[in-house]
């Protein structure tokens, strides 16, 4: 998580916490992510949400296998740059 940095903060509006502690943010509130990690500083009470992404379990391996992140991450950078070959098939055949 990148560190708060206060000067980046803007005041959108006010809240108040209903009776069952809940608080709506809003609609002047635009939303970055559609599911968010909740975050309270211990001393100050300050809440911060996170907002997260959400990886299907059959592509979380590569985050836990650094030589395959580097492989593709050499591989879309040489794409990036123009740095591809022809390949010796024609593997459209095998896309469902």
């Amino acid at each position: 998580m990148h560190a708060l940095k206060l000067q980046n903060l803007e005041e959108i509006t006010e809240v108040q916490a209903d009776s069952k502690n809940r608080i709506s943010l809003g609609r002047r509130v635009k939303l970055a992510a559609r599911r968010y990690r909740v975050l309270q500083d211990r001393s100050s009470g300050r809440i911060v949400l996170e907002p997260l992404v959400v990886i299907p379990l059959s592509e979380h391996w590569l985050d836990h296998s650094p030589k395959a992140k580097a492989t593709l991450e050499r591989g879309l950078a040489d794409a990036k740059a123009g740095r591809l070959v022809d390949a010796p098939e024609d593997f459209s055949k095998y896309a469902k």
